[in-house]
């Protein structure tokens, strides 16, 4: 499965430049499937729907299921958090998947960065950032930079790297 990660820091556009991109490429007629990573504590469900009480009584799993989507959840619990390989097998085969997080891990990234955000950019020591999109020209990067809202450049370069130009 072709895998290809969004990394960047808080704030720095991330999740609308995988929104856009899953666009962008569903439309050139790939299918595609996303891996977000959270760093907090989240929770799909809610307090006092059924799925919720089966959770809280102590289901390992539960199955939420609609005829528009269904939905497992799992509960860790003790256990320690999945690595992102263990959680790419659960996902049903896809031409590209997306991976919004992940950004210690050694697939390869292009990197979301604002200026506004004041952070540095991971490009400069990972090795994994292949690229970067950015809001504003950086000088002196030795990756690929495109500009953060030219979506149909970075789509093109993600394809071109996992082959599937």
């Amino acid at each position: 499965m072709n895998v290809y990660g969004i990394v960047g820091w808080k704030n720095s556009g991330k999740t609308t430049l995988v929104e856009r991109l899953v666009t962008e490429i569903t439309v050139r007629g790939f299918t595609v499937s996303t891996v977000k990573h959270a760093h907090h504590a989240f929770d799909v469900d809610h307090e006092g729907k059924d799925s919720f009480r089966h959770r809280a009584a102590g289901a390992q799993e539960v199955l939420l299921a609609s005829r528009n989507r269904w939905a497992l959840m799992h509960e860790i619990r003790e256990d320690v958090e999945p690595s992102l390989s263990a959680l790419l097998e659960k996902l049903a085969p896809v031409d590209l998947v997306l991976i919004e997080g992940y950004k210690r891990e050694g697939h390869a990234k292009i990197e979301a960065h604002r200026a506004e955000t004041k952070q540095g950019l991971l490009a400069v020591e990972d090795p994994t950032v292949t690229a970067v999109a950015s809001n504003y020209v950086v000088d002196g990067l030795s990756v690929p930079q495109f500009d953060l809202d030219d979506v149909k450049a970075i789509a093109n370069y993600i394809l071109k790297e996992v082959g599937l130009e």
